[in-house]
C-alpha cells in the first residue's frame, strides 16, 4: 500500500513563499508521476502542476504558471512545491498525488493514490 504524506503548509502573508514536500512509501517512487492538486472550500479539487517520473518534464495550472514549481527527488521518495508570490486566492487544501503509470495528467480521476492534504492560508 501506498502512502503519501504531505507537509510544509501554514498561514502566510500575500507575496510570501513556502515549500510543500510529499513524502511517499514504497520502493517503485521513481517509475510513476506525480501531481499536485488544491482544493477550496465548496470548490472542486483542481490541479495545480504535474511531473514525469525523472523529472524532466512539467505542466502548470495557467493560475500557477511563473509562481510554482514542482520537483523531485527521487533517492529521498519526495515531491516538492515551491509557491511563490503567493496571492489570496491560493489558499486551499493541497494534496499530492502519484499515478499508476509515467505520465503526466491533469484530472483527478487519473490519479491513483492520494496523501491527506495540507492547508494553506495566504491572508492578505
Amino acid at each position: 500500500q501506498v502512502q503519501l504524506v504531505e507537509s510544509g503548509g501554514g498561514l502566510v502573508q500575500a507575496g510570501g513563499s513556502l515549500r510543500l514536500s510529499c513524502a511517499a512509501s514504497g520502493r517503485t517512487f521513481s517509475s510513476y508521476a506525480m501531481g499536485w492538486f488544491r482544493q477550496a472550500p465548496g470548490k472542486e479539487r483542481d490541479f495545480v502542476a504535474s511531473i514525469t517520473r525523472s523529472g524532466a518534464s512539467t505542466r502548470y495550472a495557467d493560475s500557477v504558471k511563473g509562481r510554482f514549481t514542482i520537483s523531485r527527488d527521487n533517492p529521498k521518495n519526495t515531491v516538492y512545491l515551491q509557491m511563490n508570490s503567493l496571492k489570496p486566492e491560493d489558499t486551499a487544501v493541497y494534496y499530492c498525488a502519484r499515478r499508476a503509470v509515467s505520465t503526466m495528467a491533469t484530472e483527478p480521476r487519473e490519479y491513483e493514490y492520494w496523501g491527506q492534504g495540507t492547508q494553506v492560508t495566504v491572508s492578505s
